[in-house]
């Protein structure tokens, strides 16, 4: 989770000044606005101040600091360089979270902190040289924070991560240090235990940003965050799904195309689907493993979500622009497939942490910008705005939903803020979840020859599949 500025082509600051805009509003196509300045317009054609496809055009914020829809309400519950329960100052960098059930209608968040060599902040460190890890919050009913403490420490550079079924937290650290580049299970009511501090070696040392977890199977997907990256899945040996169980081991896999030497992500065209390979990898050697078998070399992998069947994560910097991918992986057939690719900044401008909602959109938080937003892509592929970081030069991160759907929490990374933001969000709606895992991409894919669109149908495969064939130099 760099928090990097744009190398390739304008960012969203430059593009406004290039084409003289000014103060003005940035305006996002049908789906509503980013404020910029002191005044604001909006198109909202087909798009309903509430519902499906969006919470209409961004408010101004008068404290400048995010920007919601009309009708919404946010609310900073922890600040960095504040005191935890016990006393002890909130450490910064916040970043990846996750929202479980607390006793007495409570919501637990357990969050990262992408933090480097220093003093451990915890009593009980995986090293004490370390500064990263997690704290926890617990959060009544009136959205205000009952109890603060940590959960692990002494990890280093904690982007990411992903929750478990079973009530757990995986915390990513994001760095090969010596001793470093693990996943660590947190158990939020269990703070600072020796699971906690004990990293799960098979799971693979790289530069981990986000998992997360088929309920299903209790497999684990992994992404990575370096240039190239690679897509990895963990297969416990104990699939218990229970706490400390994948301590317990098992074995890592790189993903691979069948019939594809050297697959390279870029080449990857909206709506195209491919046969997935898994290829088995050394946890202590994964990268070098994967490059060595000709796993699919990604940009630079971030976010990553498990709903209904299928696997979501993201790529920030992919694409014929170089402003992001969203791709999903479906393990009952076994196919990847590049969903969304990012073509115009005002709708999407590296994608970072990934969530769902429980209405089905899938969200995205972007990172590297300036001008960072929290972002939606609706089943039917209509992107929308829902936050603006008026905080420019940090991130948005973490964005996730209490469990019972009411309230959203997410993080501003420097200076660290975690807010409760609630409002008119839509009910929870399982169908529509459904409807996410197989609706159509936003983006049509290219046209192929009639040679190959016959010759595509004479082996009984898709006009998409035989155009990825054709691009990689394969004979139909």
């Amino acid at each position: 989770m760099n928090n990097e500025t744009s190398k390739n082509g304008l960012n969203r600051r430059d593009f406004l000044k290039a084409g003289g805009m000014g103060t003005l509003a940035l305006t996002l196509g049908s789906t509503g606005v980013l404020a910029l300045g002191s005044k604001a317009f909006a198109d909202t054609t087909n798009n309903p101040t509430g519902g499906f496809g969006g919470y209409g055009p961004l408010v101004p914020d008068p404290n400048g600091i995010l920007d919601l829809p009309e009708g919404f309400h946010y609310k900073i519950i922890s600040k960095e360089g504040g005191l935890m329960s016990n006393g002890a100052i909130i450490p910064g960098a916040f970043d990846g979270m996750a929202a479980f059930e607390g006793p007495n209608n409570t919501t637990i968040l357990v969050r990262n902190h992408e933090l480097g060599t220093g003093p451990a902040f915890g009593s009980n460190p995986y090293n004490a040289n370390a500064q990263g890890g997690t704290t926890a919050l617990v959060v009544g009913a009136n959205r205000e924070v009952i109890k603060e403490y940590v959960t692990s420490s002494g990890t280093m550079r904690n982007c990411a991560g992903g929750a478990t079924p079973w009530g757990t937290w995986l915390t990513c650290e994001e760095n090969r240090s010596t001793g470093h580049g693990y996943v660590f299970e947190v158990d939020p009511q269990q703070p600072e235990n020796d699971m906690s501090k004990t990293p799960i070696k098979e799971m693979g040392r790289f530069a981990h940003e986000a998992c997360a977890i088929d309920p299903s199977t209790g497999y684990v997907y992994l992404t990575e965050d370096a240039s190239p990256s690679y897509l990895y899945r963990f297969i416990p040996n104990n699939t218990s799904q229970k706490p400390g169980a994948l301590q317990e081991g098992g074995t890592l896999y790189a993903a691979a195309i069948e019939a594809v030497t050297d697959p390279v992500a870029s080449t990857f065209k909206t709506g195209q689907t491919f046969k997935i390979v898994w290829k088995q990898v050394d946890p202590h050697l994964c990268r070098e493993e994967a490059a060595v078998q000709n796993c699919i070399k990604f940009s630079r992998l971030e976010g990553a979500f498990f709903q209904e069947g299928v696997f979501w994560f993201d790529d920030t910097s992919a694409g014929d622009k170089k402003l992001g991918r969203v791709y999903r992986y479906i393990p009952h057939t076994n196919t990847l497939e590049l969903f969304y690719e990012g073509n115009d900044a005002r709708e999407m401008e590296y994608p970072d942490n990934i969530c769902m909602t429980p209405w089905g959109d899938l969200w995205y938080a972007e990172d590297g910008s300036g001008d960072d937003r929290l972002m939606g892509i609706t089943p039917e592929g209509k992107i929308y705005p829902f936050a603006h970081n008026r905080q420019s030069g940090s991130e948005l991160a973490g964005p996730t939903f209490s469990p019972d759907g009411n309230t959203l929490f997410v993080n501003i990374q420097s200076p660290g803020q975690t807010f409760a933001i609630w409002g008119p969000f839509q009910r929870r709606n399982s169908a529509r979840s459904r409807e996410m895992s197989y609706a159509a991409p936003a983006n049509l894919a290219p046209q192929v020859s009639e040679k190959v669109a016959k010759a595509a149908e004479a082996q009984g495969m898709s006009v998409l599949e035989a155009a990825a064939f054709e691009r990689h130099g394969i004979e139909l």
